[in-house]
């Protein structure tokens, strides 16, 4: 299928590659106002075209930024999760150990 493209989906999104525009049969000739210079209008739109790029940029700085601090936190969660267990395992040994001392001051 090798249909031109339309205004929804146009071929290329390059404005300066699209086919310029033709004047409508409906409208009488010379009732546009006349051509006029664009470059003002390409410099702000290679300039938003930074601006998106870098706002792109910025999104993907945040995000990994804010992944970094995730799993800052996932690893400081584990360290305290493990901390906790080695206590109880210490608290046990050390009750066995007394309950040891206590059976051999006993006999």
């Amino acid at each position: 299928m090798n249909t031109a493209g339309t205004i929804d989906r146009p071929l290329t999104h390059d404005p300066q590659k699209q086919a310029p525009m033709k004047p409508s049969t409906s409208e009488p000739a010379g009732s546009a106002t006349t051509d006029f210079t664009t470059t003002g209008a390409t410099e702000a739109r290679q300039n938003r075209n930074r601006e998106m790029q870098l706002m792109q940029e910025a999104l993907a700085r945040a995000h990994m930024h804010e992944r970094l601090h995730d799993a800052g936190r996932e690893r400081r969660a584990l360290r305290l999760v493990v901390a906790q267990r080695m206590q109880r395992r210490a608290e046990r040994a050390s009750l066995r150990a007394r309950r040891a001392l206590a059976m051999a001051v006993m006999q």
